[in-house]
């Protein structure tokens, strides 16, 4: 049977850069952090994502999670 044990998670803050000149479409740039704690919950990388996007020139629109799994034989 195999095993998917969480090795990696990455925290990106997703920022709105208002609209795009020409098309009026919204425009987003994004600050991602690495190396993020993969035992750490969604609600401690809520806290943290919304104390950092505070430091930012941009308003947070969203906040995204990429976790990295290692998938192995048990």
């Amino acid at each position: 049977m195999a095993v998917a044990e969480k090795v990696n998670s990455r925290l990106t803050l997703v920022l709105d850069d208002g609209n795009d000149l020409m098309t009026g479409k919204a425009v987003y740039k994004s600050k991602s952090f690495n190396n993020v704690k993969p035992e750490a919950t969604s609600d401690q990388l809520y806290a943290i994502a919304t104390a950092v996007s505070g430091l930012q020139e941009r308003p947070l629109y969203n906040v995204e999670r990429q976790d990295d799994y290692e998938i192995t034989q048990e």
